[in-house]
């Protein structure tokens, strides 16, 4: 069973957290071209962009700046990203086997650095797949395409043949799911929230289910989809009335 997460917005540079082992993005000279390129930019370019504020887009110009620096060191993906998603990972907890587990079950989808694994050490960015770089010609996610979906069904074989898609719509224009549902059995959890007039999907309820969700199928070593039904957190739970094949739904 392999997962796919959404990257975070914001990401960190140090962590101490301590890893088994680090290894290299698989994606890294690519990462290292996008972010020579975005280094060109102004910092109002930078900002229509990627659709960010002023003072993010000073940040974002200074990481690109010295991305290439080898004083930057960078730190392994699932403890650089910070948001919401991964703090429900929480992986300062993690044992040796847990990190080792997440390296082979877990994948990060990511507009710079493409697919990432949670021990690959990457260094802190901002991208979004709407980007059109000029050595492309066509958006980020168009050029990751061809690249990460025979990567991603691979990766999932590798992992026993199922892909628990948590990530987000945004992220998911990166891959030609057509082919990647003919190749793999694809799971879709989806969590709502009882709202007046029925369920409703809330986008911080789900980032943090997600979370919860990842954490839980590292930390039990999850490898049947019908064992996510018993997970549980923060009042969510397995409805099956809501439920279809592939997609089941968790409410509160």
């Amino acid at each position: 069973m392999l997962i796919l997460l959404s990257p975070a917005k914001t990401m960190v540079g140090s962590s101490r957290t301590t890893v088994p082992f680090v290894t290299v993005p698989l994606y890294k000279n690519e990462a290292e071209h996008i972010a020579m390129e975005m280094a060109g930019y102004s910092v109002e370019e930078l900002s229509g962009m990627l659709g960010i504020n002023r003072n993010l887009a000073l940040q974002t110009k200074e990481r690109y700046n010295v991305f290439h620096s080898p004083d930057v060191h960078g730190l392994p993906a699932l403890l650089a990203y910070t948001g919401i998603v991964f703090r429900y990972i929480s992986p300062a907890d993690f044992t040796e086997a847990d990190f080792e587990y997440a390296q082979n079950h877990l994948r990060m989808a990511s507009a710079c650095y493409g697919l990432t694994r949670p021990l690959d050490v990457i260094k802190p960015y901002r991208m979004e797949y709407t980007v059109e770089l000029p050595s492309m010609g066509i958006p980020v996610s168009e050029y990751w395409k061809p690249l990460l979906t025979d990567k991603l069904i691979d990766d999932t074989k590798a992992a026993g043949g199922i892909l628990v898609n948590l990530a987000s719509r945004e992220i998911q224009q990166s891959f030609d799911w057509s082919r990647i549902n003919k190749r793999v059995r694809v799971i879709t959890p989806e969590f709502k929230v009882y709202k007046g007039d029925g369920f409703k999907t809330i986008v911080i309820y789900a980032k943090m289910m997600r979370g919860a969700m990842t954490r839980y199928i590292l930390k039990n070593k999850i490898s049947h989809p019908d064992d996510i039904c018993s997970f549980s957190a923060e009042g969510f739970h397995f409805s099956p009335e809501h439920s279809r094949e592939n997609n089941p739904v968790f409410v509160v």
